[in-house]
């Protein structure tokens, strides 16, 4: 599956999605012939295209696409990349940050495709706890490296809409990997991702 930057709507998936969400307001007691409504369930259609676009992406091509060799066996940190994603149970977002850290093994990737990847999990139906590993699985079958880390923070709306309706709530998940496991090299990433360097 190639690397496609370009922002795209399919047709057919828009004409029914449309019929769906003109449906769906008619269900939920309102007139979706109402000037406000028109053009809402298309614009829908187009949002949820937008933000489920990762399932037409393919992580390893995008690391692939800029990926070098260097004799590099430092850490490398690419932290506070902004995530949105949406709930696969209520189909409502959740947004946050990504910290990702990498132990080269002979291999670097250009430092914006690491961002990419997380948009390519990040744009599905998700669990904040799969889209962490999936972004290590990626990086570690991609570059090979020594290590990987993967730390997500993110706000659930389905957790400050509605259900328990707690406002100030903040999930963290973390995934670890190889040299990442040892105790010393956790704590050093830990620290990068909680200074304040910039």
């Amino acid at each position: 599956m190639a690397y496609n930057k370009a922002e795209k709507y399919d047709d057919q998936v828009t004409s029914g999605l449309t019929e769906v969400y003109r449906t769906s307001l008619s269900l939920l007691g309102e007139d979706p012939q109402r000037e406000g409504l028109v053009k809402t369930p298309e614009r829908v259609a187009k949002a949820m295209q937008f933000l489920t676009q990762g399932y037409q992406m393919d992580a390893r091509a995008i690391l692939d696409s800029a990926k070098f060799n260097e004799e590099v066996s430092e850490m490398i940190v690419v932290k506070d990349i902004e995530i949105y994603s949406m709930c696969e149970h209520h189909l409502l977002p959740f947004f946050g940050k990504a910290h990702i850290a990498y132990i080269p093994n002979g291999w670097i990737t250009g430092l914006s495709k690491l961002a990419r990847v997380v948009d390519v999990y990040a744009r599905r139906m998700q669990v904040q706890e799969r889209l962490t590993t999936q972004i290590l699985e990626a990086i570690k079958e991609s570059l090979n490296p020594l290590g990987v880390a993967v730390v997500i923070e993110a706000a659930h709306l389905c957790m400050m809409m509605r259900g328990v309706q707690k406002q100030n709530s903040v999930t963290t998940t973390s995934a670890f990997w190889g040299e990442f496991e040892k105790n010393e090299t956790r704590s050093e990433f830990t620290k990068l991702i909680s200074s304040k360097l910039h």
